[in-house]
Order: structure tokens, then C-alpha cells, then sequence
């Protein structure tokens, strides 16, 4: 023995436990404290007799079944980014690694996306990061989209919000200025400047170079798309799949009399714009959108007025909406890890 004392700290696992908190647990408290505003005032007796009365289950399950449909194609389309890479899951592989994601996050929002990463790279014995890396080039070409469809979407009902708006100047004068807010963009430039500054002047430091690593990973699963064979294909998957889900929310409208009136009255703009809110609402961390969901789906009905179409019929709808939503995710999760725990027993 050299007497020598071992001075190195002690990890305490305090940061992690916090990240874990932030990661984890902020996003059921936005879930219950949405929900529980969701419900106040409203009689859930009146809102199941609404339900059983005048729902028409036939809309409901073609919306799942279009929802599946949308599901299978972008299990398509992200086979042929992955093939382009030279990794060759099959396609009921990867439609299984949709379901679970889904049903993942339920429970632990935003972490779906990393199981399916590590379930196809654990199945087709393929690198962590470039799988990793396909699938945000995937989900950023959904933002794409998402962010496209909105700015049509706004420019062309643009004077039907802004109606809306003039209603409750209130809200409209703080949404005005939480974009324009000095402390916003400034937070957000000294972000941008810091992590530039760190990258440049700290280059060889493990932790930078270990994010350096990780980013060409995900760069070189990224940018396949530009070079992929396929890329027709790709975009017809893409235009498939996003198709799938209005049509879905289409069916959806169709299974009540008075959100029916909406499109008779008001047409397809009423649907499309119902369908960009909602679709921004996933974007807030939450359990499965669950909360968000409803309160983008109320908000769009409220921009186009229907007689008799009151608050507690709207929160009727979407939350039966959801509701269905969320259970056909739950079955198709359980029919997920059932038919994954069978293929693993049958592997040995």
C-alpha cells in the first residue's frame, strides 16, 4: 500500500436523478393538469350519454383502421432510408417497432423513439447512431410536413383566427408577445453562441468529442435521404401516410351529427385546420398527447361555430377521439412486445 487517498468526487447521481424527474415526470403532471382543466364543468354522465346516443362507431373504427394505415407506412417509408444504409429489416420488423413505439410513449414520453432504434439495430446487428440517425431524419421530415401544412393552412384561414383571436384580445396580446419577446430570442441566441463557443475551444475534450462522434453517426443516417435510391417511393409513403391521418380525422368528424355540420358548413378547411392544431399539439410533452390533444381539437371547433356545437359537446368528441386513440395504441403495444416475446422464444 502507498498510503496514497483516492481524492476523486464521489458520484452522487443527484443530476441524474433531476434529469430523470424533468424527462419523466413533467410530462404526466402537464398530462393530469390538462386533463383535470379538461373535465372541470363538465358532467362526464351527460358527456357518456352524448357518446352512446349520437356516436356512430363505424367512423370510429375506420379512423383506426387509417390510423394503422398510416402506421404501416411509415414502416415503409423508413425501410427504404435504412436500406439505403445497408441495413435490411424486414417490414413486419419494423411495423412491430412503430406499434411499440407508440405504445412506449405512453408511458415515458419521447423514449418510444429510442426503443425502436435499439430494437432494430439489436435486429439487424446494425450501429446504434446510424439507425439512431434515420430515424430523426424521419421524424424531422414530419416536422417538415407539419410545419408546411401549418403555414398554408394559416395563410389561407388566417383571417378566420385572427376573428377568433379578436374575441379574447387578451390571449391574442400574450401570444404576440411571448414571439416577440426580447428574453426569448436572447436565451435562444445565447444558446446558439455558447454551444458554439464550447464546440470550438474545447475540441478535444471527451465529452465534445464523444457528441462529435455521435453526430457524424447521426449525420450519415441523416443525410441518406439526399443520396437514397427510392426517393420517390419515400415521398409517396410520406404523402400516403399523412393522408392516412386526415382521412382518419376525417371519419372521426363524420361519427358526430354536429361536428359533421362543421364540414357540411364550413368544408375541408375546418378539418384541415382542426388537423394542423391537433397535429401541433403532440409536439408538447405529454403522455401520448393525451391533454394537448383535446384542447387543440376544442380550440379548432371553437373557430367555427355550429349551433348547439357548445364546449362540453367538443370536449365529448375529442375526448372520445383520444380515448379510442389511446386504446387502440395500448392493444397494439400489447400485440407488439407479445409477438416480440414469442420470436425471442422461439430464437433459442
Amino acid at each position: 500500500m502507498d498510503g496514497s487517498v483516492n481524492t476523486r468526487p464521489h458520484k452522487t447521481g443527484r443530476p441524474d436523478i433531476l434529469g430523470a424527474l424533468l424527462k419523466y415526470g413533467v410530462p404526466p403532471v402537464i398530462t393530469v393538469g390538462l386533463c383535470l382543466l379538461l373535465f372541470k364543468d363538465i358532467d362526464p354522465a351527460r358527456m357518456w350519454h352524448t357518446i352512446c346516443t349520437e356516436c356512430d362507431f363505424r367512423w370510429i373504427w375506420a379512423n383506426l383502421a387509417l390510423n394503422v394505415a398510416a402506421h404501416v407506412a411509415r414502416a415503409a417509408r423508413w425501410q427504404i432510408q435504412l436500406r439505403a444504409l445497408g441495413i435490411r429489416p424486414t417490414l413486419w420488423q419494423l411495423t412491430l417497432s412503430i406499434f411499440g413505439t407508440y405504445a412506449v410513449n405512453l408511458v415515458f414520453p419521447r423514449l418510444g423513439e429510442v426503443w425502436r432504434t435499439g430494437y432494430i439495430s439489436e435486429r439487424c446487428k446494425a450501429p446504434f447512431t446510424q439507425v439512431f440517425g434515420s430515424m430523426v431524419a424521419e421524424r424531422l421530415s414530419d416536422t417538415v410536413v407539419v410545419g408546411t401544412i401549418s403555414l398554408l393552412t394559416f395563410l389561407i384561414a388566417g383571417s378566420q383566427f385572427t376573428a377568433y383571436l379578436d374575441q379574447f384580445p387578451s390571449a391574442g396580446e400574450k401570444l404576440v408577445g411571448f414571439i416577440t419577446s426580447p428574453v426569448l430570442w436572447g436565451a435562444l441566441i445565447a444558446l446558439l453562441v455558447g454551444t458554439i463557443w464550447v464546440w470550438t475551444r474545447y475540441p478535444d475534450n471527451k465529452v465534445v468529442a464523444a457528441i462529435r462522434r455521435l453526430w457524424l453517426g447521426l449525420w450519415e443516417g441523416f443525410s441518406v435521404i439526399a443520396s437514397m435510391p427510392g426517393k420517390g417511393r419515400w415521398l409517396l409513403f410520406t404523402a400516403c401516410l399523412w393522408s392516412c391521418y386526415f382521412l382518419a380525422l376525417g371519419c372521426a368528424f363524420m361519427s358526430f351529427p354536429l361536428t359533421e355540420r362543421v364540414l357540411t358548413d364550413h368544408g375541408l378547411m375546418a378539418l384541415l385546420m382542426c388537423f394542423v392544431l391537433t397535429s401541433l399539439s403532440m409536439g408538447v410533452p405529454s403522455n401520448g398527447g393525451i391533454g394537448p390533444y383535446q384542447w387543440a381539437m376544442v380550440f379548432g371547433l371553437g373557430l367555427y361555430p355550429v349551433a348547439g356545437l357548445t364546449r362540453e359537446y367538443a370536449m365529448t368528441f375529442a375526448n372520445l377521439v383520444m380515448g379510442v386513440s389511446t386504446a387502440g395504441l395500448i392493444a397494439l403495444g400489447i400485440f407488439t412486445f407479445t409477438c416480440i416475446a414469442f420470436a425471442k422464444r422461439n430464437a433459442r
